[in-house]
């Protein structure tokens, strides 16, 4: 081994893993480096990938030829489809995993990655020089020279585990801090922070009375997360929902003084979308039960995780308070849950490829910019391995746009806005949802991935199939001509107002209590062309409804991206010093000069500059 590659990846968590498939797969010559090849892609946290928005995520890395959807699929223990009663921008795809059987799939897919190697060590110096990142150095002063490096060590960073007045320093349980390294990286003048998240106690199943608890079944439809249709293998787990009650309130609350979180033991900031037990009873004191779900951690497993209860508490309090709950009354667990603080880096100092502004060939991705989940550090993982690989190709850099994906929104939200706690994804942080759904992620991305040789032929060809299956069912709607006497009976028996005339069947699909597959029961023409389909005809005619009962909407919305893409062209970066303008606002110079933005669209959505600022600068531009 000569220890000479295009890109090195530190740290195998869902960031580094993606980047490490991308970059690999887009020719560069690549090092995975992790300190545990048996924890590579560890579900640190709930065994679970997708959620509100999250789902969206998983199926864009997906369409873009990444592999956390087709893991998703191999390992699936369980799958729900969340937000099916609201309309199709908010649903999204979540799947219970074998948390084991996951670490090993994606482990499967390194170890044979054409351009890949993978080295078991610890990275504590990052090296530069003359402005340049060129490699890094191990625990075991092997040195790795490269020609870009991609930072993905999750919650490693200086990790802090806190469990009561316990203090363990890790990463994650059992498992070894990352010193040195942000050190490293700061005396470059690349500013950190501190953090804070939580894990819950993991359960053992034979001391739960599962008969007192509700049980929550997953789908009787099961879908996939990737668009190439991965076989389940697994059998199908329900989760199990229970809830706390006054007396494990009180018990929390008479233990307060003993939490990290309120005796000033841990300083840093939380997530506020996913917070402790302590912080729910602190914060909704009105709430005299909070609901928690109880997930199998995998098929041949008797570990379960209590999600809805994250605490840092002592442990003998955390396991007071839990045997208050009927069933969990002759509880036994594995380990109690804890919090862990680590460094993250101000991701307003990075590029939309992720790449450094600082440290030319730096990219970083994951947690260390400050954000929370396995989706959104997989998602950036993928466009810092295609950016860096297209870096030591000499291409430009890979951008995505808020119009086209959530990972755009995501990595906008963060080298544009910053973060002061702990980010998380939700549908209500793109403001083209409609566009941007899980259904249509293959439409918006796989060509553009197979352009740029990260997507297979054989990925591509599959969108293809699909795209015409797709319009062969929106042009048969439009053209086909439906009777008011010969459908009116069915209409009925679907709730809605019978036709006094005839009309194209496209105008009764467009009405809410009317799906393709229902009206198809009643023409046969359409029961016939929905079965010439084949395969995965389910999610092709969802696709071509979705498009027909929402093309109002659809093309509305298209509108106004089309429009703000007009200021996203307008480039500003390096045409002006803001300190020297006068007619900005003072907020507005000082952030201007901090974030230096590449295009007036990206400007306008900075904290502290306004739309009469945007209009000086239009003004300055002779706009």
């Amino acid at each position: 081994m000569k220890f000479k590659y295009d890109v090195v990846v530190v740290g195998a968590g869902h960031a580094g893993c993606e980047a490490a498939a991308a970059s690999a797969r887009l020719s560069a010559k690549t090092c995975l480096l992790t300190m545990d090849m048996n924890k590579i892609a560890q579900m640190s946290c709930n065994p679970a990938v997708g959620g509100i928005a999250k789902g969206q995520i998983v199926r864009e890395i997906d369409a873009l030829g990444g592999q956390m959807g087709l893991v998703t699929d191999q390992t699936a223990i369980q799958f729900r489809m969340l937000n099916r009663s609201k309309g199709p921008a908010m649903w999204s795809p979540r799947a219970q995993c074998d948390r084991g059987k996951f670490i090993w799939a994606w482990r499967e897919i390194l170890e044979n990655q054409p351009n890949l190697d993978i080295w078991q060590d610890q990275v504590k110096e990052l090296l530069v020089k003359d402005g340049k990142a060129t490699g890094v150095k191990t625990y075991m002063d092997v040195i790795f020279h490269a020609r870009c490096v991609i930072i993905t060590a999750g919650t490693f960073l200086n990790g802090l585990m806190h469990i009561g007045s316990t203090q363990i320093p890790g990463g994650r349980c059992a498992e070894p801090a990352s010193l040195h390294l942000t050190e490293s990286i700061t005396r470059w003048g690349i500013r950190a922070d501190r953090m804070k998240t939580g894990t819950p106690v993991r359960i053992d199943g034979r001391s739960v009375h599962f008969d007192e608890m509700q049980m929550q079944p997953g789908d009787e439809c099961i879908q996939h997360f990737s668009f190439m249709g991965t076989t389940r293998s697994l059998p199908q787990l329900p989760c199990w929902i229970t809830f706390t009650n006054p007396k494990v309130h009180e018990i929390l609350k008479e233990g307060l003084p003993h939490s990290p979180l309120y005796n000033g033991q841990i300083k840093s900031i939380g997530p506020r979308y996913c917070p402790s037990i302590e912080t729910k009873i602190v914060t909704f004191s009105d709430k005299d039960q909070h609901q928690l779900f109880l997930e199998p951690e995998g098929t041949n497993t008797q570990e379960y995780y209590l999600n809805g209860f994250s605490s840092s508490l002592p442990i003998d309090i955390q396991l007071e308070a839990l045997r208050c709950i009927p069933a969990f009354r002759d509880l036994k667990v594995y380990r109690p849950g804890y919090a862990i603080e680590y460094d993250f880096f101000d991701p307003t100092q990075l590029y939309h490829s992720l790449e450094s502004k600082i440290i030319d060939g730096l990219y970083l991705a994951g947690q260390v910019n400050g954000t929370t989940g396995y989706e959104e550090a997989a998602g950036q993982g993928i466009v810092a391995g295609i950016s860096a690989a297209r870096k030591c190709g000499g291409s430009e850099p890979f951008v995505m746009k808020r119009n086209e994906s959530y990972i755009g929104v995501l990595i906008d939200d963060l080298v544009t806005k910053g973060v002061n706690e702990p980010y998380r994804m939700f549908t209500s942080r793109a403001e083209y949802r409609i566009l941007l759904r899980q259904d249509d992620a293959d439409a918006r991305l796989t060509e553009k991935s197979y352009n740029m040789g990260l997507a297979t032929e054989d990925r591509y060809n599959t969108w293809k199939r699909k795209e015409k299956a797709i319009e062969s069912i929106e042009e048969f709607c439009k053209s086909y001509s439906v009777k008011a006497a010969y459908i009116n009976s069915a209409l009925e028996e679907m709730g809605t107002a019978a036709l006094t005339k005839g009309c194209k069947l496209a105008d009764l699909i467009v009405r809410p209590q009317v799906t393709i597959m229902e009206i198809a029961k009643h023409i046969p023409a359409l029961r016939e062309k929905i079965e010439s389909i084949g395969e995965r005809k389910e999610e092709i005619v969802e696709a071509a409804e979705i498009k027909l009962k929402y093309n109002g909407y659809i093309i509305r919305e298209r509108e106004q991206a089309e429009k703000m893409e007009r200021l996203e062209n307008i480039r500003i970066r390096g045409k002006f010093e803001y300190n020297k303008l006068q007619s900005l606002s003072t907020e507005c110079r000082q952030k201007l000069t901090e974030i230096n933005p590449e295009t007036l669209a990206q400007a306008s959505r900075i904290p502290g500059v306004s739309p009469s600022d945007i209009n000086v600068l239009l003004v300055l531009l002779g706009r």
